[in-house]
């Protein structure tokens, strides 16, 4: 386990920010579902943890828990759920990063999965054809933030062509326009909440693409935020430097008086063994005696 742990965290480090965010969600998913499986081996659950993190359509359950607007875009229902997510997000992260910086991925992704939620709750509150579901409805998923990076890629090389399994050489707009077209036809399905955050997050990638266009950067917000709270974080967990002894002038004039204290005993000693040797002569010095006036003589 060690070593893959020490992979995870090396593919962290020096992996551009699609594969970072890929392998949060990854590591997210991964770690939940281990927790909920040891839950059911003792016949638990982790369904309340699970809520507290999803985006809840109800405004009154929203104000309880208004993290989860930002912490249900790393939460995923399933295997295959987070599978597509990712291949998305890494495809699509690649192209993204050949006309785009890494922080502008980075702020695309947040602001599209913050459109995306915000579009559903406004929508379920709103239309009335949600309005019995509300009160139970929660959203979970990477989904609008990975469309919001389709769009803007789209946005800006819509000519660009990808080749697509089965169906062969396909142009970009032309994919972004289908997924448009297939959210907004089943807006109304089983999977109202899911679709409709699809378009906020699509909503939000062609904007920031639009906006950078006449130079208007929409995601300086969000990115300045996460700069600020990863800030925050190091200065908080940061190992604190080991102490340093300054001295201040107290403290040198200290230091003075002892390097002179101990001059003025090393002089007396030496004048005491010269005197000594004038008097008796070498042979009448003990030995430290005469280390101490071989090591004067190299002074």
């Amino acid at each position: 386990m060690g070593p893959i742990i020490t992979d995870f965290k090396e593919m962290f480090k020096r992996g551009e920010i699609h594969i970072r965010l890929i392998v949060i969600n990854v590591a997210i998913f991964v770690l939940t579902t281990f927790l909920e499986v040891v839950m059911n081996l003792f016949n638990g659950s982790l369904a309340s943890f699970f809520e507290w993190l999803a985006l809840p359509a109800s405004l009154t359950r929203f104000l309880h828990q208004p993290w989860a607007l930002f912490t249900y875009m790393f939460m995923h229902a399933g295997f295959m759920h987070i599978l597509f997510n990712m291949l998305w997000l890494y495809w699509f992260g690649m192209l993204f990063l050949q006309v785009f910086s890494s922080k502008h991925l980075r702020g695309v992704y947040l602001l599209g999965g913050v459109c995306g939620g915000l579009l559903y709750m406004v929508a379920y509150n709103v239309f009335p054809y949600f309005q019995p579901a509300v009160g139970y409805s929660t959203l979970v998923g990477a989904s609008a933030g990975v469309l919001a990076v389709v769009a803007a890629v789209a946005y800006r090389e819509p000519n660009y062509s990808i080749r697509l399994f089965l169906l062969g050489t396909v142009r970009l707009k032309y994919l972004a326009l289908f997924v448009v077209l297939t959210d907004l036809l089943m807006i109304s399905g089983s999977n109202a909440g899911g679709h409709i955050a699809h378009l906020g997050g699509a909503l939000a990638g062609l904007c920031f693409a639009a906006g950078l266009a006449r130079g208007v950067d929409v995601t300086v917000w969000i990115n300045g935020l996460i700069d600020g709270l990863v800030a925050l974080f190091e200065r908080i967990f940061r190992p604190k430097p080991k102490m340093k002894v300054k001295y201040g002038r107290g403290g040198a004039r200290q230091q003075d008086y002892d390097y002179n204290a101990h001059k003025k005993t090393q002089s007396e000693a030496v004048d005491r063994i010269l005197e000594k040797l004038k008097k008796s002569g070498y042979n009448s010095l003990s030995t430290e005696e005469k280390k101490q006036l071989f090591d004067a003589s190299k002074r």
